[in-house]
């Protein structure tokens, strides 16, 4: 009830593709991330050592990873946004690509175990999402552009 009819439009795509988007970072995290990347801790040792990770250990690592592939998989779903209302468009997204693949594998050095695997695990499918991102943009960015040019054109014939 507090929407304009304009907001209104969004709601339920919105609901329904973060929902999506969620569901398939956590997902992909359960049946790729977490089997390889526990496995890849439990045998890094070698015979150097042995892991025996408790189940507290293992259920935060598990709902860690899960929380934030769920919210990293929103990406492209932000960027429509950002880019409906003009904060980012498809160009401006190619041309910080760099920077992002940077702030990418550092934010996945943050938020991973200490080992490089997890860490191109997490960082891989994000630079494929801030890819997506930008088809997003350009699409949202077309869209803008479409009703700007369609509005014009009723408030000519209105005349």
């Amino acid at each position: 009830p507090g929407l304009y009819d304009n907001e209104k439009k969004y709601v339920i795509p919105f609901v329904v593709s973060a929902s999506f988007m969620f569901a398939c970072g956590a997902a992909f995290c359960y049946y790729v991330v977490i089997p390889l990347g526990f496995t890849f801790l439990v045998n890094f040792g070698g015979q150097l050592f042995t892991a025996l990770p408790s189940i507290g250990e293992y259920v935060g690592f598990f709902t860690k990873l899960l929380i934030g592939f769920g919210i990293s998989f929103e990406l492209p779903v932000i960027t429509f946004f950002l880019a409906k209302i003009g904060l980012v468009d498809d160009k401006m997204l190619k041309d910080y690509f760099r920077y992002a693949v940077v702030v990418i594998f550092i934010f996945a050095a943050i938020v991973t175990p200490p080992d490089v695997i997890s860490q191109i695990l997490i960082a891989l499918p994000l630079i494929g999402l801030y890819g997506i991102s930008i088809i997003v943009a350009k699409k949202a960015g077309k869209s803008d552009e479409d009703e700007q040019d369609s509005d014009t054109n009723s408030d000519a014939d209105d005349e």
